[in-house]
């Protein structure tokens, strides 16, 4: 009874937003995200969902052009001298928060460092900065101790978290801490009151947005026009019931279609199918190195040879081998740090019999392993199953716990044995773009309890990724990747399951669609 007096008040606050603005169904655009938004804040998770919604809510500093590089987005201009110890950047003119409040370069300061305390590269370069402060309401100054040649790629990366611009009042909350409002910088507007949880996310056109005013939009550089005065995400029960909604007319634009739709999509004249991500996405098997059996390097070594890369991505996205890819290390196939170095463990039939053997002998005691399968997210759900699977099959026992993916990403938070509402492994899938290089791979820091979920703790991968931020040129940094990734196959902080291109599926008519993430802005109805 409560869910449906909800419900018909999110249409009745729906139905002014029309009368107002007199706009029909072409003004608004449906879309069904990969899962239901669990978290609001993008800097406290690294869940794409959320990083997604980030994207249509606030604006970055520097954005990310289609060659994998920087471009200014709300800085208008920067300056480095002082040997690159000391770097300027100056401030668009004309931003605004969508309270009405001017962006300030002291907002940019306290977001900065927000993020910098939760990302890989912000953390780095926070060992570097002397001095982040804000002469005046348009200019962000930096004096480092050593020159970050990174920096503006920190600042415009689109993976995980990425340096989203917010109030300073709101910058200011702990890093670990949600935000109390959502208040943005970006093209359109999150809708509070909309918000019904498990089925519609809201967003309308912020009028006072201010796009770069000249460039070519491509990823997340360039002007940001926002053609639909209203976005809503639609939330769905389950696969079919999405594509039913998209094949209707109901929804414009399916995320993340599984592969046993495809077909009937793909049948559909009105329906276009493509690949959006050159890079794909990569899955992954996270371990907890917090408690047995897992905290044992040998047994997460072990299990290296146990996996069967193209059953996971037959799993995920069907038997078309052009969709996905195998024998796939650390970094994504064809990317400038891919290399093969420690792949030799992934390859060839797999002996499991020999897997059993050896993590008996690496001292695996029967302790029972709470595997965390999303039950509303499919290729997640295919990869937690075939990973079960693989577990039991070299004896391990096994508890496999499905729960929609808004309850898992807060019981991974958990550091508490797996049977006291823990967990030894969860399955994920990130972008491409995200394990890109040494740098941005979230799942390679070996900080312990200030590592990404499952806190590993590996001093050699440290140094070693120190030294590729101080490699004098790509040649250096290439081959500190391949010690990287043997690093990697030696400690095993996850097992890596392969490559996979993840079709989306939208209404024919839709136009303007950008390559990477799924982005809202120069999106039109024709």
């Amino acid at each position: 009874m409560q869910r449906r007096h909800l419900l018909a008040a999110t249409v009745a606050s729906a139905l002014p937003w029309r009368a107002a603005r007199g706009q029909g169904a072409s003004r608004i655009l449906k879309f069904v995200p990969q899962s239901d938004l669990a978290q609001l804040d993008p800097i406290v998770t690294t869940a794409n969902v959320t990083r997604n919604h980030g994207f249509l809510v606030w604006d970055t500093l520097y954005g990310f052009n289609q060659d994998y590089a920087p471009d200014p987005q709300m800085a208008e201009s920067h300056a480095i001298d002082a040997d690159g110890k000391r770097v300027s950047i100056r401030l668009r003119e004309g931003l605004k928060f969508h309270d009405g409040e001017p962006v300030r370069a002291a907002d940019c300061v306290a977001s900065i460092r927000r993020w910098a305390a939760r990302d890989p590269l912000g953390q780095m370069l926070l060992t570097r900065i002397e001095e982040m402060s804000a002469p005046d309401d348009r200019t962000i100054l930096l004096r480092l101790s050593k020159p970050f040649p990174l920096l503006f790629y920190a600042l415009a990366k689109p993976s995980a978290p990425v340096c989203f611009i917010m109030p300073e009042r709101l910058a200011e909350t702990e890093p670990t801490r949600a935000v109390s409002e959502i208040i943005g910088s970006g093209p359109f507007r999150f809708l509070p009151e909309e918000r019904v949880a498990g089925r519609l996310i809201a967003y309308e056109r912020f009028v006072d947005y201010v796009p770069r005013p000249e460039g070519v939009p491509t990823w997340t550089a360039g002007p940001k026009r926002a053609q639909f005065d209203r976005i809503e995400w639609h939330v769905k029960p389950d696969a079919a019931t999405a594509a039913e909604s998209l094949l209707a007319g109901d929804v414009d634009w399916w995320e993340n279609p599984t592969a046993e739709l495809e077909p009937a999509l793909r049948a559909s004249r009105n329906i276009v199918m493509e690949i959006n991500d050159p890079v794909g996405l990569m899955g992954i098997a996270r371990f907890n190195h917090l408690h047995p059996p897992f905290n044992s390097a040998p047994i997460r070594r072990a299990l290296l040879g146990a996996v069967n890369q193209s059953a996971f991505m037959t799993a995920v996205i069907g038997a078309d081998h052009s969709l996905w890819r195998d024998d796939v290390g650390i970094f994504p196939p064809g990317t400038p740090f891919a290399n093969d170095e420690g792949l030799d463990v992934l390859e060839g039939a797999r002996d499991l019999d020999k897997v059993k053997r050896e993590i008996a002998e690496a001292g695996y005691g029967g302790e029972k392993v709470v595997l965390l399968a999303a039950t509303d997210f499919p290729t997640l759900s295919a990869l937690a199953k075939v990973g079960a699977e693989t577990m039991r099959g070299v004896g391990i026992e096994v508890e496999l716990v499905s729960a929609p993916w808004s309850e898992l990403v807060q019981r991974r938070a958990r550091r508490v044995a797996p049977s006291e509402g823990g967990w030894s492994m969860f399955f994920t899938a990130w972008s491409g773009l995200d394990m890109l290089t040494p740098g941005v791979n979230q799942a390679l820091r070996g900080t312990g309890e200030r590592a990404w979920f499952g806190w590993p703790t590996m001093p050699k991968m440290e140094e070693l990724r120190t030294q590729w931020f101080d490699a004098p040129d790509l040649a250096a940094q290439q081959a500190l990747a391949g010690q990287i990734q043997a690093e990697a196959m030696r400690q095993a902080p996850y097992l890596p399951l392969g490559q996979y291109f993840q079709p989306t599926a939208y209404r024919r008519g839709i136009s303007g669609m950008l390559k990477g993430l799924p982005l809202f802005w120069n999106l039109h109805r024709a």
